[in-house]
């Protein structure tokens, strides 16, 4: 009789987001690319915007470049409106995901459609390999319709954004998984809310890189009499393993859980752009000054 061993994984590193800016001035707090020593290849960033000061986000993210990766957008609260330069126009509202695959070059803004109220949500950058960087730009917006809603048993939910998630008999997979265009790093995207002292415990690939971000409550990580604490507002990067396991706090947990196959590439990044060498990087700034992101649309 074969016996199947499961490893659960440990907390292995704790980032806790810093208070920062971006765009005209959108504060945001910064976990995963805080530090260019910061990232969980293939992840770069992790930005976890929310207030409910208009002052704080009115001024949005005006037209600004990118190219190399992959942008995530994922809205809790309020209303924000993406448009680029290639004719996109999309507006994200509470609960709904725009995925947008920068490749060789785009050019958009991301500007709240609300004077007042709750903005809330994240934006997470995922890199793309060597072979995919300059392919053509792809845009999609998700709505809260298309995300599974899945109940737990005992207790609390997941939305499942990418990925599949495997609960007793069931399988159920992610929109990003439901579209034609494959994504070579194979993203698993969950929001998991948990009551007070309840569980998740859920697979993930050996050979993919994972971590936790606790945006309300506490978690308690990895296997029974190992278990570390993950407060609000801060990244757990998790061991190797095959499975994750968490535990809420007394207050209860929201919390996102992200796994992808990483890339094991040189990373170079100014700013929008990230490449895998420096003449690469020096080539996307004098594209986009010479308008070739524009003219690669045509």
């Amino acid at each position: 009789m074969n016996t199947v061993t499961t490893r659960t994984r440990q907390l292995q590193n704790i980032i806790p987001s810093i208070a920062t800016s971006d765009g005209a001035g959108v504060k945001l707090r910064r976990s995963i690319g805080a530090q260019t020593n910061l990232r969980v290849d293939p992840f770069l960033m992790l930005d976890e915007f929310g207030t409910d000061n208009p002052g704080d986000y009115i001024a949005g993210f005006p037209p600004h470049p990118h190219r190399g990766f992959e942008t995530v957008t994922y809205m809790l609260d309020g209303r924000m409106q993406h448009r680029d330069h290639l004719g996109n126009v999309g507006d994200l509202g509470p609960g709904s995901v725009q995925w947008m695959t920068a490749g060789r070059g785009v050019i958009h803004s991301e500007m709240p459609q609300q004077e007042s109220g709750r903005m809330r949500g994240f934006q997470l950058w995922i890199n793309l390999p060597a072979r995919e960087k300059m392919k053509p730009a792809a845009y999609r917006d998700i709505p809260p319709t298309e995300i599974p809603q899945v109940e737990l048993p005992g207790g609390g939910r997941v939305k499942v954004i990418a990925g599949t998630l495997v609960l007793a008999d069931k399988q159920i997979s992610g929109p990003v998984n439901n579209c034609a265009r494959r994504l070579s790093t194979d993203p698993l995207y969950f929001d998991v809310a948990l009551p007070a002292g309840a569980s998740f415990r859920h697979a993930v690939n050996a050979e993919h890189s994972a971590f936790l971000y606790a945006y309300e409550g506490s978690l308690e990580v990895g296997a029974a009499g190992q278990l570390q604490k993950l407060a609000a507002q801060a990244a757990g990067v998790l061991s190797a393993g095959d499975e994750v396991a968490v535990v809420a706090g007394k207050k209860g947990a929201r919390f996102i859980l992200l796994a992808a196959r990483p890339l094991h590439e040189p990373v170079v990044q100014r700013g929008p752009f990230v490449m895998n060498t420096r003449e690469e990087i020096e080539q996307a700034m004098l594209d986009y000054q010479n308008g070739e992101f524009v003219k690669s649309a045509a």
